[in-house]
């Protein structure tokens, strides 16, 4: 893993794509797959798809990353709510691609604070940001008082 010094290293593994299961190897996550009918699939109930499981990671780790950035600015960013949603879809070049809408709500910060600590986390902290940058295009929207 070039340049980073890992603190943690999760394991996942994968059996049947789509339409199988995906587990930590932990433990911490289990979950099965199915297609959604959107995308020819049978959309089984009690199944979820790569997609969510990306979206409730990335929001997730975007909250934390605003949290450490307001912290930095002795702030409270603690009541924030952060949402994803990753959209997967056929490229122009060929292939399947993902969009993403990323919006952060917190009603006790000014919409100006609110906006620039969430683009400082974005710009400088989350590792899915980081990962995303340049590969995928990332739609930050926020809602402050």
């Amino acid at each position: 893993m070039s340049g980073i010094k890992p603190l943690f290293t999760a394991h996942a593994t994968a059996n049947g794509g789509r339409n199988g299961t995906s587990k930590a190897d932990d433990g911490s996550v289990s979950v099965t797959l199915s297609v959604p009918k959107e995308m020819g699939g049978p959309g089984k109930p009690d199944t979820t798809t790569p997609e969510h499981l990306f979206a409730t990671g990335y929001a997730a780790c975007f909250g934390g990353a605003l949290d450490f950035i307001a912290k930095q600015h002795k702030k409270d960013a603690t009541g924030a709510t952060v949402t994803c949603a990753v959209s997967i879809g056929p490229r122009d070049a060929g292939g399947f691609g993902l969009a993403i809408k990323l919006n952060v709500t917190d009603k006790s910060l000014p919409q100006a604070e609110l906006q620039s600590l969430a683009d400082e986390a974005h710009e400088k902290i989350c590792p899915y940001s980081h990962a995303t940058r340049g590969n995928v295009d990332v739609q930050l929207t926020v809602e402050g008082a």
